[in-house]
């Protein structure tokens, strides 16, 4: 949950209708991204199929099916909204977001986003639950889950361990108060010309503390970028202090990914991130 964008593959490509029959059959179904949590499928060029990569997402998936149609008329920027197209095995299904990955971040997509990001952590959260959305109590108790297996597995390969219990203990006081993303990084902005045109990807969204979606945003970015969405969204240094503690936590995610991927490479990456943030 959250704090994994920053280093995480996998990009969502966007495409415009072919305009020859020929290009049509082409993108009549085209693998877009190979996610973490799901596999993306472009579909006669305007629809995006998206299939859980493991059972436990497809719960994720059908709490979007609930949740975006609600939530969706109150941003100000794109988002999808999917339904359920098959059951078994799942397949949700939304209009393709307008846009690719962005690239450059600048001020003025840091002053977007600060306005996506105030209308979202403002939305109703009893409205937001009531619609499906994961609850506070659900999301605290995954939140303690992953914060143990962190500190099973984690903890014993670093050698500054007192600064990592204490961060972890630091994670485990935040707040649960707020409609949050949860997961927002490069892949899920999307941008056309100079301006950003949607967010995707909600399947981590959840009832959580806001400064998770400012922690990448404000500590991972270009300046100007950072400057703008803090001045745009009247960032508090209470809030500041919240989002650096889930930058901290961002590479811890890594390690664990190359641990259950067994891939040696990954788990040394996030290792020195989860150093060089410890003592930063």
């Amino acid at each position: 949950m959250g704090a994994r964008s920053a280093w995480r593959s996998g990009r969502l490509a966007a495409h415009r209708p072919a305009s020859s029959a020929g290009q049509r059959d082409l993108l009549r179904a085209v693998d877009v991204m190979q996610g973490w949590d799901s596999v993306a499928t472009l579909v006669d060029g305007r629809w995006i199929d998206r299939r859980p990569r493991r059972p436990e997402v497809a719960d994720l998936l059908i709490m979007e099916t609930r949740v975006m149609p609600w939530l969706a008329p109150q941003l100000p920027l794109k988002v999808p909204v999917p339904r359920v197209v098959d059951i078994e095995p799942l397949v949700v299904r939304h209009e393709a977001v307008p846009g690719r990955p962005v690239t450059e971040l600048t001020a003025v997509h840091g002053r977007q986003l600060g306005a996506f990001l105030q209308a979202l952590h403002g939305a109703d959260v009893a409205g937001a639950v009531e619609h499906g959305l994961r609850g506070a109590e659900a999301a605290l108790q995954e939140r303690r889950a992953f914060l143990g297996r962190f500190r099973e597995v984690v903890v014993p390969m670093v050698t500054e361990r007192a600064e990592a219990e204490a961060l972890l203990d630091a994670v485990e006081a935040l707040p649960a108060d707020t409609v949050v993303h949860a997961d927002l990084g490069p892949e899920h902005l999307l941008a056309v010309g100079g301006e950003l045109t949607g967010v995707i990807d909600f399947s981590d969204a959840h009832v959580g503390d806001r400064a998770i979606d400012l922690s990448w945003l404000l500590y991972g970015t270009p300046p100007p970028f950072a400057e703008a969405l803090a001045e745009a969204y009247a960032v508090t240094g209470e809030e500041r202090g919240r989002a650096l503690l889930w930058h901290r936590l961002g590479p811890w995610h890594e390690v664990l990914y190359g641990l259950d991927t067994d891939d040696p490479s990954t788990v040394a990456s996030g290792l020195e991130g989860v150093r060089d943030r410890l003592t930063s």
